[in-house]
């Protein structure tokens, strides 16, 4: 059974048209489909769908991430990669079901896969503890990261997570300090790391598997420092006003990549992922094959020096760039031409005061 979200009651009630016309079976008993009247009714559906995704707003496009039938990681483990074989573990504590995580291949190519995974069920869902990972959960994603990085495998990871469990246990075993080494590691990989936001991407829960060399999301998914409920209870101590939250907060994909936060928006078929899952698995693919290719020629170095350069570059015109100036080498802030103007007059006022007035002085005295 399809479920529908509150904005979508038109798209409903005319697909449950649909499948009333196409069954033969009336009031009156066994009569002929309509065939013309469900193409024409498909046809509504299909421009009421365009309609409607397209005039989306921050707060719908956040439910549209959240959507029950939306495909999950694990669902696009299975249809990208083959002979994924399954990995568990932190070796300190015990294995986190929120996380898959395994080598497997594609076009055969070794990869390390991580996935967040919320679950498909009820059952599944508490097992997989709503797709909240706890420390052994990015414990198990570092030890891999770094088996990863010494044997040269390349890392993709699908983010879909609220946040990390923020619960009693899991700040007892230091989740705040997991996520750090998380973030720490990603950032330190020799080898390209490639990230994918397909549904949620919730605070630091997210940023510890996605400090990427490319950040990617699809494009009904959502990627922020808090969830709108969350934003909107401290800001106006009420959840209600989730959709003010969620415009401000700027967490939609078309938003982030003006900002400069990700590097590609994968488009959605018609009406969101979960209409046509398997075309969404397949643009992926191409996405991913696409970016791991870009980084072949790239030396351990330079692909390390992409990735602190990109995160460096956050906030700024111009970003860091390589400088051969410094003794230890690194990397050096490039500040844009015009700010070094407004810069250079700051620092330089009195004496362009001063001139701007003795020139004014003897404009004047020329003139009377």
């Amino acid at each position: 059974m399809k479920n529908y979200l509150e904005f979508e009651k038109e798209i409903k009630a005319l697909e449950q048209e649909v499948e009333g016309l196409k069954s033969p079976f009336g009031s009156e008993g066994i009569s002929e489909v309509d065939t013309q009247k469900i193409k024409n009714t498909q046809n509504e559906i299909n421009d009421k769908l365009k309609e409607t995704y397209a005039n989306l707003n921050s707060w719908q496009r956040t439910q549209v991430a959240r959507h029950e039938d939306r495909p999950k990681a694990n669902f696009y483990i299975k249809k990208i990669f083959s002979k994924f074989t399954l990995l568990s573990g932190d070796r300190y504590f015990g294995d986190d079901k929120s996380v898959i995580a395994g080598f497997a291949l594609i076009d055969n190519k070794s990869i390390l896969v991580i996935g967040q995974e919320k679950g498909e069920d009820l059952n599944s869902r508490i097992e997989r503890n709503f797709g909240m990972m706890r420390p052994e959960g990015y414990r198990k994603c570092i030890r891999l990261m770094k088996l990863a990085d010494r044997f040269q495998i390349p890392v993709v990871s699908f983010i879909d997570t609220p946040g990390a469990y923020p619960g009693l246990g899991a700040e007892q075993r230091g989740q705040a300090s997991a996520i750090a080494n998380s973030i720490e590691c990603c950032m330190s990989l020799s080898v390209p790391n490639i990230s994918i936001i397909i549904g949620e991407g919730g605070s630091g829960g997210a940023i510890a598997l996605a400090s990427s060399n490319k950040v990617i999301m699809l494009e009904n998914s959502i990627y922020s420092v808090i969830s709108p409920e969350g934003c909107a209870s401290i800001l106006w101590r009420d959840p209600s006003k989730s959709l003010q939250a969620a415009e401000a907060m700027k967490l939609t994909a078309k938003d982030l990549l003006k900002l400069g936060i990700i590097d590609e928006i994968i488009p959605e078929p018609l009406g969101g992922a979960h209409r046509d899952p398997e075309i969404i698995a397949a643009d992926i693919k191409h996405s991913i094959m696409k970016n791991l290719k870009s980084f072949e020629n790239f030396s351990k170095e330079e692909i390390y020096d992409h990735r602190k350069a990109k995160f460096l570059q956050i906030g700024r015109d111009q970003g860091f760039s390589k400088s051969t100036n410094l003794d230890g080498g690194g990397l050096s802030y490039k500040e844009p031409n015009l700010q070094k103007l407004l810069s250079h007059i700051d620092k330089n006022k009195l004496i362009y005061g001063g001139f701007c007035l003795f020139a004014a002085t003897i404009l004047i005295a020329l003139i009377f």
